[in-house]
Parts: structure tokens; C-alpha cells; sequence
């Protein structure tokens, strides 16, 4: 039998590419073959002549299937579509093409796992929301929500209004990015209000700082910085930053993976302070990467010093500049969105390993709500 399932969640930032891994991954663990769709996509990447969701990317990648634009990603909402459907709806058949996907994916496949974007009203405005799509290919829908308790239930109310207009049927709940020591008490709330409303609860899951940790590609892109050294390391990942006036305070011997953001001014400084302090007995550096910091105005010239040069190629640290100053730069990097992608498998592996401890899968493979 088909089983179609559609992953919404309330809002943006939730989860719902981590816990559609997990599903994904649990399916496949069960002997199924699974389909994948991105139906609807906002964010996209250009791949020659193929353009599609920076979601089916991914998956594609960790799924090994061939990437098609027309199954895997039928509908991308770029700059300029809304209007355009608003001015001239009949120009675009949307739907026929979500229509058509979903048909040859349930054709080829015994499992299809469609994963939605932002919260559930998103691209109604094209007649598209999620729960348009998710009635359109008749899927179940599990919602992800982000974990607490009365701004949690507040928000899965207003989400499960929009599928239950279309009526859409409901698989259950996923409680995601829930701090550790509240976990028990957010089940036991939320699922008792859960069970009031005849919903399943199927998992809480605790957060877990590595899935929000950047890597450098993403922090270039959020201090629009520019490339000066080791531009084949961006794939490092940060766990925590430190200002270039603050070392020498903390002890860096059994810390890893650190940023350093630090100006212009005090870069020599900086590096001579983190010999001092790190163990330089080990084969690695505490230091992941580097930002030099300008005014705020202008990207500052960078003064090499022989000190900086030989540790920086000795551990091959990639180094970055902007022109934003040292509390910009941070301020910037502290409102960055971490998402999964192509670059961070390692946290694909995570999200996987999270959903298998932490949801019933059984539950969701076993629903008679699958259809």
C-alpha cells in the first residue's frame, strides 16, 4: 500500500528537514523504497540547467536518487512569482505539476515522504498553502512544533485549523528542539492536551547544540566577508567564538572548534596570546577559524605576521575579512539560522540518530491513517 506522508510544522526553524531525515532513514530501515518531494520551495539552487529547492539537494545527495526538478521539485516560489500569479493565476499550473510529481513518485514507490515549507499558511497565496498540497496528494501530515508548553500548544491550535479546513487527517505531533531537563514535563503536558484532541504525541526531542553550530561557509556569507586564507577549510564547524581582547582570560587547552573575531588591530597580539594559552602539544588548534574585523565601514588591510602566517598554514585555519567591526560581526553571528545541507553530513547523521532514539516510528508505520 502507498503510504504518503506530508511534514509541516508551525513555524520556520523547526525542524522539519532533521525529523523528514529521520523518517526518511526509518522507512528505509523497514525494507521500503522511498520517495521523496519538495513540493513547494522558496529557497533554490541554480545546478546548471537544473533548478530546485536546496532541500531536495540534499536529500537527493543522502538518498542517492537521480535530482529531477519536475518530481523532486515541481513548484519554486523565486523572486517575482507571487506577483505574477496574482496578476495571471491560469499561467501557471502549479498544481498540475504537484499532480504530476506525486503521480510518478507513488508509481515508482512504496513510501512518499513530502516535505513542506514554513508554517502551514505558507503559499496560499498561490493557492498552495501546506495544507492545500498535503489534501492535493493525499498525504497524512505529521507537525513539527518547537518545544515548551503554552506558546507550543498556542501554535499547534492555529496549525491544525488550516489542515483540518481541508481536511487533512493527522498522524501526530513531533516536539522538536526541547531543552533536556524540561523534556518530561513538556510530554506530559503536551501529550495530555494531545490526547484531548485524539492526537498522537510521537516523540519529544531534546536540543542539541551541535545541530545549530555553523560552519564558516555560513558565517562568510553572514559578515559578507571575503576569503583570505584556506578557502578549502569553510567547511569547518564552530561551536563557540571568542574576541581577540578576551584571550588569555580562559583557558583554550580543552576547548575546540572556537572562532576567533578579532580586529585588525590586535590580530598579532591575538595569535601570541593563543600560543600562550592553547596546548600546542596537540596535533589540532582550538581555533576553527578566524575573523579580522575592520570600522564598520571598510574592509581594513590585514598586517601578516610571521607568527600568524606559520600557525595559521600550520593548522590550516581559514581566515576571513569584513568590514563590519568586531560587535557587528558577533551580533551577525548570533542570528544565524543554522540549517542542514550538503555541507554538513555530520549532521545529517545526528538528525537521523536523534529521531531514531527519540520518536515512535512504529507508530507512524503502523498508523491506519497512512494512505
Amino acid at each position: 500500500m502507498i503510504k504518503s506522508v506530508y511534514v509541516a510544522a508551525t513555524s520556520q526553524h523547526v525542524g522539519k528537514t532533521t525529523c523528514t531525515l529521520g523518517l526518511v532513514a526509518a522507512l528505509r530501515q523497514h525494507g521500503a523504497r522511498v520517495g521523496y518531494c519538495k513540493p513547494v520551495g522558496q529557497e533554490f539552487m541554480d545546478l546548471g540547467d537544473l533548478r530546485v529547492d536546496k532541500d531536495a539537494l540534499l536529500f537527493s545527495q543522502i538518498m542517492n536518487f537521480d535530482l529531477s526538478a519536475e518530481i523532486h521539485s515541481p513548484v519554486i516560489l523565486g523572486h517575482g512569482a507571487t506577483t505574477a500569479y496574482l496578476d495571471d493565476p491560469k499561467s501557471f499550473d502549479y498544481r498540475g505539476r504537484i499532480l504530476n510529481a506525486s503521480r510518478h513518485l507513488q508509481d515508482e514507490y512504496e513510501s512518499v515522504v513530502y516535505e513542506g515549507t514554513g508554517h502551514p499558511g505558507v503559499g496560499s497565496v498561490v493557492d498552495l498553502s501546506n495544507a492545500d498540497v498535503a489534501h492535493l496528494v493525499n498525504a497524512g501530515v505529521i507537525i513539527i512544533v518547537e518545544g515548551g508548553i503554552g506558546n507550543t500548544i498556542d501554535r499547534l491550535s492555529l496549525c491544525l485549523s488550516k489542515f483540518r479546513e481541508r481536511d487533512v487527517p493527522i498522524l501526530g505531533v513531533i516536539i522538536n528542539k526541547t531543552l533536556p531537563e524540561k523534556m518530561d514535563k513538556v510530554e506530559h503536558y503536551i501529550g495530555r492536551w494531545l490526547n484531548q484532541k485524539n492526537l498522537a504525541l510521537l516523540g519529544v526531542l531534546p536540543y542539541d547544540k551541535s545541530l545549530s553550530n555553523p560552519i564558516m561557509a555560513t558565517i562568510l556569507d553572514a559578515v559578507q566577508g571575503r576569503v583570505l586564507a584556506n578557502e578549502d577549510r569553510l567547511d569547518n564547524r564552530v561551536e563557540d567564538f571568542i574576541s581577540g581582547s578576551l584571550i588569555g582570560t580562559e583557558d583554550l587547552s580543552e576547548k575546540q572548534n572556537l572562532l576567533l573575531v578579532v580586529s585588525h588591530k590586535r590580530l598579532s597580539e591575538a595569535m601570541d596570546k593563543i600560543k600562550q594559552t592553547a596546548d600546542l602539544t596537540n596535533e589540532s588548534s582550538p581555533i576553527s577559524g578566524v575573523i579580522v574585523t575592520g570600522d564598520g565601514r571598510h574592509i581594513m588591510p590585514v598586517e601578516h605576521s610571521p607568527n600568524f602566517d606559520e600557525y595559521i598554514e600550520r593548522y590550516r585555519i581559514p581566515v576571513l575579512t569584513t568590514a563590519l567591526d568586531t560587535l557587528g560581526s558577533v551580533v551577525k553571528i548570533s542570528r544565524i539560522e543554522v540549517k542542514i545541507n550538503t555541507r554538513t553530513p555530520w549532521k545529517a547523521v545526528r538528525a537521523i540518530e536523534l529521531i531514531k532514539k527519540h520518536v515512535n516510528l512504529n507508530a507512524i508505520l503502523e498508523s491506519s491513517l497512512l494512505r
